[in-house]
């Protein structure tokens, strides 16, 4: 595509086309030529969405209750824009039946873009791939972007440290999925769901989830957050409904997390601690509370500065994604001209040199180029 054209489609999503939407997000997904070129040339227009990541096990019913989110920002009169990330099959990409089933509450509903993509054999691109096509969506002037990955893994937990607000959905069950989520993705969650709270189990995940969320950010635990939940708990002075509750008081004098008596605390000081909500995505149950809390924690982002503060991690981090990706590369050309991993590989196996030494042979040019002379 020549410059020319890439300038005019980014000019028709500017101007709200959702065709030119979907053939910028698809150039983005599939790293096609010229799509670096697209994404800059939006980079300007973003800023204006609010983006939640929601993420947990298989089956816990995530695309529901993303169908029923996205119904409920419509309702509001805000648009809404979509991303499914599938980081283990390769066939979910475009915009397919599925979708459509996924997004039952909204088809017809062009102010909805719900779009899928898939790792294709690409895992590690694939959360700069979903951060450039939240840009694109981002510029295109949805007002509200949600990410929902198909499972709960490491792969899922980069994909959504895009968002602003992270949403961990766990199923009523036997604990395994409260246990599971000790693994790491607790420490990510700015909110948990209970979804399917009509199940029978619901009230216990509900309170080991707050257990587990008072014990992640009581320094006091030492992040103890084995099956001794209840005996860390008497050695804190706590009883189980205040660690149900997710609060404690301050046996100094009753003061608030933020150590101030008058209970409102200060931008500085202010800590948020994750809530547990309860719903039923299939009847809409819960979803307003649900809304109310995601929009009561971007409100906290704000006023901290903690909103400016996740957006200079992420573009840190999305810069040294691309270094590694770009120097990865140019080193694999590198390692061709000089004859390929395999000639290497067969001297090293040979005993004729050594990795530390062929590392050093390819890197020589680069190390010129910079001025570095490997110390």
């Amino acid at each position: 595509m020549s410059q020319a054209a890439e300038t005019d489609l980014v000019e028709r999503l500017l101007d709200g086309e959702h065709r030119a939407l979907a053939r910028v997000i698809t150039k983005i997904e599939s790293r096609a030529p010229g799509y670096r070129d697209i994404v800059s040339e939006l980079y300007g227009h973003t800023g204006g969405a609010s983006v939640v990541g929601i993420t947990g096990s298989p089956g816990a019913g995530k695309s529901t209750l993303v169908d029923k989110l996205a119904k409920f920002y419509r309702d509001r009169g805000e648009t809404v824009g979509v991303i499914a990330v599938d980081p283990s099959s390769p066939f979910t990409g475009g915009a397919v039946l599925g979708d459509r089933i996924r997004m039952a509450s909204n088809i017809g509903d062009m102010d909805v873009f719900f779009r899928s993509m898939s790792a294709r054999g690409q895992l590690g691109g694939l959360s700069t791939a979903t951060a450039d096509a939240v840009k694109a969506l981002d510029a295109f002037g949805k007002d509200r972007i949600i990410i929902e990955t198909v499972g709960a893994g490491q792969n899922e937990v980069d994909i959504v440290k895009t968002a602003d607000t992270v949403v961990v959905l766990v199923q009523p069950g036997s604990g395994d999925d409260v246990q599971m989520l000790k693994a790491g993705i607790l420490e990510i969650g700015d909110l948990f769901v209970v979804n399917k709270a009509d199940m029978s189990g619901a009230s216990r995940t509900v309170a080991e989830l707050k257990e587990m969320i008072h014990l992640r950010d009581d320094p006091r635990t030492n992040l103890d957050m084995g099956h001794h939940g209840a005996e860390a708990m008497s050695h804190h002075g706590m009883d189980e409904s205040e660690a149900t509750n997710g609060t404690a008081s301050d046996e100094a004098g009753g003061d608030d997390v933020d150590g101030n008596a008058d209970g409102h605390g200060d931008a500085a000081s202010e800590s948020w601690m994750p809530e547990v909500v309860e719903t039923i995505a299939t009847t809409g149950e819960g979803i307003d509370t649900f809304v109310e809390t995601l929009d009561e924690h971007y409100a906290y982002l704000q006023r901290t500065g903690e909103l400016d503060e996740k957006a200079k991690q992420r573009a840190a981090e999305e810069v040294r994604q691309l270094l590694q990706g770009d120097v990865g590369a140019l080193l694999e050309a590198e390692l061709e001209s000089q004859g390929g991993i395999d000639s290497f590989a067969e001297s090293i196996a040979a005993r004729e040199t050594d990795p530390y030494a062929v590392t050093e042979e390819i890197l020589a040019p680069l190390r010129e180029c910079l001025g570095d002379d490997g110390d």
